[in-house]
């Protein structure tokens, strides 16, 4: 296939691609600058966005662009940044696939979809959650669909993302590796991931999933409490973890972010994904965090 990816060199992207390639793809990145290679088409996301001339024969586009949600404090500056990074550029790429005529639209989107799930478990059936995750993931897919014309569209609801050399475990490690891992609210909301090795090998499996459209939860098939995800944490660097701060104090410091993020449940499953034949090479958190200890 011939597959165009914007978002290449985020935590996702930058792992993605060589999969990509390695498995004999043709791969283009879509960045934000002249292009230095062949193998680069410029563009840019939230103003002139992308020549649809550009992705003329492509088979294949990867949407897997957005500023960090957990980056800031959610004001109302970082709030709109956060919505103009994922809207305005979906919607240039949907227009400009549309155009071009391209065949398969793969685009990032969010758990955060289901907003607070508290004990329900939630699958691509279940209806949007509320709050601004919510509303903005669900704005998000909806800015994919002028791509429809022409194309399978599908959108990633991906769960945090395990990984052993970037994101939320490059914040975590290191604090609980000094003894300073806590259980953070009441412990009881539900926490899904996925590892990082399954989110691109589910990205790689869903181009040629034909029968497969709409959303899709990447998640691992096995949420945990988020008091276990903090002891497996603590176990798999031989570390203690038995502060614990209450959720007064969390929101405190956090604001609406850690409200959204940390102290709501998300259970979310992924019944889509397992349905269309995807086999899990970490199905559990003990298999995910060895993965990102090797």
């Amino acid at each position: 296939m011939q597959i165009a990816v914007a978002g290449s060199s985020g935590l996702i992207g930058s792992t993605l691609v060589p999969a990509l390639q390695q498995a004999g793809h043709d791969v283009h990145r879509l960045v934000r600058r002249a292009p230095a290679s062949a193998g680069e088409i410029a563009w840019d996301p939230e103003t002139s966005g992308i020549d649809p001339q550009a992705l003329a024969g492509f088979d294949a586009v990867i949407g897997l662009g957005g500023e960090n949600i957990g980056a800031h404090r959610w004001s109302g500056q970082v709030k709109q940044r956060l919505r103009n990074s994922r809207i305005i550029g979906t919607t240039s790429l949907a227009d400009a696939v549309a155009t071009a005529g391209v065949g398969i639209f793969i685009n990032a989107s969010a758990t955060g979809f289901y907003g607070d799930t508290g004990e329900r478990i939630a699958d691509e059936d279940s209806p949007g959650g509320s709050g601004f995750l919510a509303d903005l993931t669900a704005d998000w897919e909806a800015a994919t669909a002028a791509a429809a014309a022409t194309a399978r569209v599908v959108t990633l609801r991906t769960a945090p993302v395990l990984s052993p050399r970037g994101g939320m475990l490059a914040k975590l490690l290191p604090v609980y590796r000094l003894g300073l891992g806590a259980r953070l609210g009441d412990g009881r909301q539900w926490f899904s991931w996925i590892s990082l090795a399954d989110e691109v090998a589910a990205i790689t499996h869903l181009l040629t999933a034909d029968d497969v459209t709409g959303p899709v939860n990447l998640t691992a098939p096995e949420p945990v409490r988020a008091a276990d995800f903090s002891t497996a944490l603590a176990h798999a660097v031989k570390r203690p973890a038995f502060m614990r701060i209450p959720a007064a104090a969390v929101r405190r410091v956090g604001g609406e972010m850690v409200e959204e993020m940390i102290l709501a449940s998300s259970r979310v499953v992924p019944k889509r994904l397992e349905s269309s034949g995807f086999t899990f090479t970490h199905p559990s958190l003990t298999s995910a965090l060895e993965y990102c200890r090797a």
